[in-house]
């Protein structure tokens, strides 16, 4: 059982914070998707083979090929912002 206090302990750590209703919430759907899990862990998948992929795909990767590459002009002319021929992002660290 997920409790309000472990919830507010991943939201520190995930640098979140919710109100109080919200954690609540949260704590409801946590302890439903882990009812969930315990029921999947009930299943008896002894006879099924491990597997890593649902699709029988086969090389999906396309041809590793040499092809002309855009101009740093080519690049840039979709941009929002660009400055000296180079993209323009918003700064995101302090």
């Amino acid at each position: 059982m997920v409790t309000v206090e472990q919830v507010e302990n991943i939201a520190r750590l995930a640098k979140l914070s919710f109100a109080e209703g919200d954690k609540v919430r949260l704590v409801e759907q946590f302890n439903q998707i882990l009812n969930y899990m315990s029921k999947l862990n009930e299943l008896d998948t002894s006879d099924v083979e491990p597997t890593y992929n649902v699709l029988a795909l086969r090389n999906v990767m396309r041809k590793d090929e040499v092809k002309t590459w855009l101009s740093q002009e080519e690049a840039i002319a979709n941009a929002p912002a660009s400055n000296h021929g180079f993209f323009s992002v918003p700064k995101v660290i302090g």
